[in-house]
């Protein structure tokens, strides 16, 4: 199905090896998740251009060695967690484009002799190495100048050639997975002046005696230092810090998942050199398992005051000193998100004097509940530019706050706020109060140009008096079911109206008031919105002059009216036919013999009761049980007759009845008249009969006929009766005594046959 496609995804189909057929015209072809072993040479000879070829996590354990010789303008080459033993150089000979080579998690021991990347020019991120990744040898890397990124998984690196690393003259972003101190100071010494970020994932720095073999990175000129799912302690935190302060270039220290044992007890003073461009400090999920014990990090102080931008992200932060507040006097950007923080510790935090600089605070996701508290305990930030508070709970709030006097932004969204107040500062150029349980808004808000209100319960616009100056409203996931011309008259200078998610039911003329008055460039009017005016596909993010409305969507009511009575009239006539064509009946006959064919075609000879059951009208019941009846029961020996009124089980399905009589009948005697053929329950019992016993080959039917019956009154339905009676010998009552003692002769022979 993909054949004519310029993109091909054969992911997760269980495919065990490259299928035939692949095409010039193919760019991506995806076969990730399969379990293909081997790579033949003519495999993907005819996909030459080929942009990318995933082939990640599948079993290939060898490659041809021109298996890729086709393939010169491939720029991404996934091979990542296979089972390649090894790699040769001669696979990625013409890969002359490739860009992005995903090496990792195979079986390879190390690199080679040489270096495998030797002919990738263009190269420009490499991800290499896995549990058994132990050498790496000098020329590994020859022919690579300059990196985006490169990922070495080292965690059990063993040997390392010093220089194998210096042939690369820069690396934007190093990343590695290492374990061993030592290796990780040889590495790092041969990239102090290529790397501009380097990454270090699950390394242990627990050991202070270990650190000295760390001081080469304090020559390094990396710009940003990571550490991941790294292991700190106290001891080892000073010596950290002292080495880090000494990067002459160093600008951001980033610490995420990582893990500290310790309360913050250093065993030494970190002296405060305070480092000439360290300027951002970023921890995201630090554990500190009796995080609740730790110290007021009066130690490190001094460092505090060149920090720009800091993070402290799920850290179970409750409390920042007040002396540490203090101490970031160039503070502009501080992120507290995720962490414990309440009323009285956030008033605590942001003391007289604390964050002094500071333009951007995002304290969302934390404990906070009191909006007055809050707002008061930051007044003081004058420099206060964006304040983040949502996703607190601050429930019912005031109608007066205190704010910082140059706040412009505030996100107040999903913190359970019932109804805006006064409360909000006016100063505010940027509002959002998403994800609330707002029924309105109508608030005097002259600055504010962006005003968000997804998800709440409003019914209609806030008014645009009050805020004359909107440029963008959001007002998704609401309960919005109209507009009035007057209400959007107003809002002059609307760039952007998103009201998508609504149930909206206005006119075509509203829009067109919209695209030719209202000067509004942009509206958002999508599914699901039961929207008059809206066009799905077409509307969504799209400008309004360019909207071409169908005749649905002008006049959906008469729309959906006319397919209203066009489908009332369909089902009548369907009815209609259904009784002409005797539908119901051809229903309940297939429910009923549904119902028979799960019972055998015959009943065991021990479950047979009568000689025959007897099948007649209402009409003809004199004569079958005043004659018939007493002529054969009483006959000598006599005959077991089943009859509906005498034999029939009270209480039981009468379909039951008949299908159960019939069974256990050795015959069916059918008496037929024109009463007979107009009897609705004849027509069962003939019905049952006609689908277990008339067959050419069966006599287990006897015919009576009571009386002459015209061809044309026996129902066109029982085509089988009508074919019987035409080709086998029935019994007719006469009308002279002599000839009946010959018709009850006649059916004596028969029932005992």
């Amino acid at each position: 199905s993909c054949y004519a496609s310029q993109v091909c995804n054969c992911s997760s189909v269980g495919l065990d090896s490259i299928p035939p057929g692949l095409t010039a015209k193919m760019t991506v072809l995806n076969l990730a998740h399969n379990r293909i072993k081997h790579i033949q040479s003519q495999d993907l000879q005819q996909a030459v251009n080929l942009r990318a070829l995933l082939l990640q996590s599948n079993k290939i354990c060898s490659i041809d060695e021109d298996s890729f010789q086709s393939l010169v303008k491939l720029e991404l080459l996934d091979l990542s967690n296979n089972s390649l033993a090894h790699l040769s150089p001669l696979w990625f000979g013409c890969l002359f484009s490739l860009q992005h080579l995903h090496l990792q998690g195979n079986s390879y021991r190390d690199l080679g002799q040489s270096s495998p990347f030797s002919s990738l020019r263009n190269l420009s991120s490499l991800h290499l190495g896995n549990p058994w990744f132990s050498v790496i040898r000098q020329g590994n890397f020859e022919g690579i100048g300059l990196l985006h990124k490169l990922w070495i998984d080292g965690s059990n690196l063993s040997q390392y050639e010093q220089g194998s690393l210096k042939s690369i003259k820069e690396i934007n972003h190093m990343i590695i997975n290492i374990r061993d101190i030592n290796i990780f100071s040889e590495i790092v010494r041969d990239l102090l002046h290529s790397v501009t970020w380097l990454e270090v994932r699950r390394i242990a720095f627990s050991i202070p005696a270990e650190m000295q073999v760390l001081r080469v990175i304090s020559s390094s000129f990396a710009k940003k230092i990571s550490l991941r799912k790294t292991l700190l302690t106290d001891a080892t935190v000073p010596e950290i810090a002292s080495i880090l302060e000494d990067m002459p270039k160093l600008v951001e220290l980033e610490l995420v998942d990582c893990r500290l044992l310790g309360t913050g007890q250093w065993k030494m003073q970190i002296q405060a050199k305070q480092s000439q461009t360290l300027r951002v400090f970023t921890i995201k999920k630090l554990s500190i398992e009796e995080f609740y014990l730790f110290t007021d990090l009066q130690a490190v102080e001094g460092l505090l005051s060149v920090f720009t931008r800091v993070t402290v992200q799920n850290t179970k932060v409750f409390l920042v000193p007040c002396r540490i507040s203090q101490n970031l006097r160039s503070l502009e950007y501080l992120d507290l998100s995720a962490n414990l923080l309440g009323d009285l510790s956030l008033e605590h935090s942001a003391c007289q004097g604390g964050w002094p600089s500071l333009q951007t605070l995002n304290l969302s996701q934390n404990s906070l509940s009191d909006l007055e508290m809050t707002s008061r305990s930051l007044s003081h930030l004058g420099n206060l530019i964006v304040l983040d508070i949502s996703q607190n709970n601050f429930g019912e709030i005031p109608d007066v706050c205190e704010w910082p006097e140059n706040l412009k932004y505030l996100n107040l969204s999903s913190t359970r706020i019932p109804k805006v107040t006064t409360c909000i500062p006016p100063t505010l150029e940027v509002l959002d109060v998403s994800a609330n349980n707002l029924k309105e808004f109508e608030l005097q808000l002259p600055l504010l140009k962006e005003l968000y209100l997804t998800g709440n319960q409003l019914k209609t616009l806030p008014g645009a008096a009050p805020i004359p100056n909107l440029v963008a409203l959001s007002v998704r996931r609401n309960k919005l079911n109209g507009f009035s011309k007057e209400a959007f008259e107003s809002f002059r200078r609307m760039e952007l109206l998103d009201a998508s998610d609504n149930n909206f039911i206005c006119s075509c003329e509203f829009l067109s008031f919209i695209h030719h008055e209202a000067r509004i460039a942009q509206v958002l009017v999508g599914w699901p919105n039961k929207y008059v005016c809206d066009s799905p596909l077409a509307v969504r993010g799209a400008q309004v002059g360019t909207v071409h409305l169908s005749l649905m969507e002008c006049h959906r009511s008469l729309v959906v009216s006319l397919i209203c009575v066009l489908v009332f009239l369909v089902i009548l006539l369907l009815v209609a036919i259904g009784y002409k064509y005797h539908m119901v009946w051809y229903l309940r006959m297939t429910w009923a013999w549904l119902q028979a064919k799960r019972k055998p075609k015959r009943a065991p000879p021990k479950d047979i009761c009568y000689d025959a059951f007897v099948s007649y009208s209402e009409n003809d019941s004199d004569w079958v049980e005043n004659t018939m009846v007493r002529e054969l029961e009483q006959a000598c020996p006599p005959f077991r007759l089943c009859l509906h009124k005498r034999d029939f089980v009270p209480g039981k399905w009468i379909v039951d009845n008949i299908i159960d009589s019939i069974e256990k009948s050795h015959k069916t005697l059918f008496v037929l008249s024109e009463h007979f053929v107009q009897s609705e329950w004849c027509k069962y019992e003939l019905d049952f009969s006609h689908f277990r016993l008339f067959d050419e080959n069966n006599d287990a039917a006897i015919l009576i006929l009571l009386e002459p019956i015209q061809s044309n009154v026996i129902p066109k339905r029982f085509c089988k009766l009508r074919k019987i009676m035409n080709t086998k010998t029935y019994l007719e009552w006469p009308a002279g005594e002599e000839q009946q003692q010959m018709f009850w002769f006649n059916l004596k022979i028969a029932l005992r046959s």
